[in-house]
């Protein structure tokens, strides 16, 4: 089974997360997208983090039904912060037989210099690159880089969680289960 990869915090999931899981899934050869919640990134900080557990939630309630989506807790399993290598090299001792892949927007790749074993990132496993805007990807490819024009929407999670503290309406920004999950357990106020 072929797997890609969606590291994110997830904090929280919105369409935008959703559009591009869904186009990886559905024009590219992996078989399913794993959306990984990631408990710390370790080029992140973590004082807006919501708790790991109601990401997760939030991830489950978006992706309900879909096959093609998976949510992942497997980085609550790992040390933190969680460094993409390490995770693969867990997932590949847990699944053998899968092959994985690592989906990145073009402003991560910018920056894999910066990230743990990169060298061997990119040298032992297919990297799915999503172009976004102002981020050209002008590195030289290897033949295990794809690169996909996706749908992107102007969303970030930041700027969701902004928009609960002002006590405005998110509906639309996530899927209609998880505004109503934020709403009813006061998440981000």
């Amino acid at each position: 089974m072929k797997i890609g990869l969606y590291f994110g915090s997830f904090n929280p999931i919105h369409i935008g997360h959703l559009i591009i899981a869904n186009h990886v899934a559905n024009n590219t050869n992996v078989d399913q997208v794993w959306l990984v919640v990631s408990p710390q990134n370790p080029l992140k900080h973590t004082s807006a983090l919501l708790n790991e557990y109601d990401r997760l939630h939030l991830v489950h309630l978006a992706i309900d039904k879909n096959s093609k989506l998976r949510a992942s807790d497997i980085e609550f399993k790992l040390p933190k912060p969680s460094y993409t290598i390490d995770t693969l090299t867990y997932l590949l001792e847990k699944y053998p037989t899968y092959k994985f892949s690592v989906i990145m927007g073009s402003d991560s790749f910018r920056n894999i210099h910066k990230w743990k074993n990169y060298k061997t990132l990119i040298k032992n496993y297919e990297i799915i690159i999503y172009l976004r805007t102002n981020f050209p990807v002008t590195a030289n490819l290897l033949s295990n880089m794809t690169i996909l024009n996706a749908p992107l929407l102007n969303i970030s999670a930041t700027t969701i969680r902004e928009t609960i503290k002002q006590h405005k309406s998110i509906r639309y920004l996530v899927p209609d289960r998880v505004c109503d999950e934020i709403e009813q357990a006061g998440y981000y106020k």
